[in-house]
């Protein structure tokens, strides 16, 4: 009887442990940017629905502004297992899986509605891509929509595709570069953790980043000028380790996917007053350059020839993906 008594309550404390280790789960996260940015609370956001959603099975701890991980190091250090769930752009990703690059073509998404269509969750165009991050051990939550891409630069505006002649100009992906260089400039690939300290010691002239990394990175205390030339959308993904996934139970997956995609709709929503904001934020710290047409049209016709460079790149898929962002216009 005492064996039986101690056989069934070794088998109690085996279950206490195990319901123990489930609660305590943690999930860590690699934010590039400070978590003041609209990236880091859409993330805090998520957490709070995760948390909410699993009753506490699931605990997500944010480490911002590259604590753990630069931008080009996330894909690999979440694929290899060394944290579990990190946030990468897909300018970033691009240099690995090609058809990522797609966001990166000048000019090929006209508005942020037809974006939003690109990155609906069932959207071939995104579909396509999270399949082939896939590939690498990885599996894409959700989409974090980060606004378009515009110029900074110091000492005299950039205006037209000739005014980067000659000049050093910051990129936050190899594939950004061709636009650089097709107009006459010389990319330098830096991460966005980095960009403060390029542009404070004068290593480049002008540099691409979306809006809203110029308050929260205080960007201008170190450039002068900014163009809203959006030529490319930036796109961040959420990315959780697949290994770590398949090992969630069935309810703490659901309660992630739901909490993704709430938190996902949420920001897209919310992505062109989040910019206009930005934009108020530093209309008093910065001179605001705005682009006439004859001046877009000159960047349309200098950077024409890199959706071949994405061709190239992305194969078979990048004809089919170019083909559709073309039918959601």
């Amino acid at each position: 009887m005492k064996s039986i008594f101690i056989a069934v309550a070794s088998i109690i404390v085996s279950i206490l442990t195990w319901q123990n280790a489930i609660a305590e789960k943690t999930l860590r996260v690699t934010l590039q940017l400070p978590i003041e940015h609209h990236l880091g609370q859409n993330m805090l956001d998520f957490k709070q629905a995760v948390e909410r959603e699993t009753n506490g099975e699931i605990q997500i701890e944010i480490f911002p502004s590259a604590e753990l991980y630069r931008d080009r190091d996330v894909s690999q250090a979440v694929s290899s297992g060394a944290i579990e769930m990190g946030i990468a752009s897909l300018a970033v990703l691009g240099d690995t899986v090609p058809v990522a690059d797609i966001f990166s073509v000048p000019f090929l998404f006209h508005s942020a509605e037809h974006v939003r269509r690109a990155t609906e969750p069932d959207s071939p165009i995104r579909t396509t891509i999270d399949n082939e991050i896939m590939k690498t051990g990885v599996r894409v939550l959700w989409w974090q929509a980060f606004g378009g891409a515009i110029i900074l630069s110091k000492g005299e505006p950039i205006r037209r595709p000739e005014d980067f002649k000659g000049k050093k100009v910051r990129v936050f992906g190899k594939f950004l570069g061709e636009l650089v260089k097709v107009t006459g400039g010389e990319p330098v690939i830096t991460s966005g953790s980095e960009q403060f300290n390029v542009y404070k010691k004068g290593w480049v002239e002008a540099g691409m980043t979306g809006f809203t990394t110029i308050p929260s990175r205080k960007l201008y205390q170190v450039m002068d000028f900014v163009s809203l030339i959006n030529l490319v959308d930036i796109e961040f993904v959420v990315l959780i380790n697949e290994k770590v996934w398949q090992e969630l139970t069935v309810h703490q997956r659901d309660g992630m996917a739901k909490a993704a995609r709430r938190v996902e709709k949420e920001l897209r929503d919310r992505i062109q007053r989040i910019e206009a904001e930005a934009i108020e934020s530093v209309r008093d710290k910065m001179t605001i350059v705005e682009i006439n047409e004859e001046d877009l049209d000159a960047w349309r016709d200098a950077t024409s020839s890199i959706i071949n460079t994405y061709l190239t790149n992305a194969g078979t898929l990048g004809i089919k993906l170019v083909a559709e962002a073309r039918r959601l216009e």
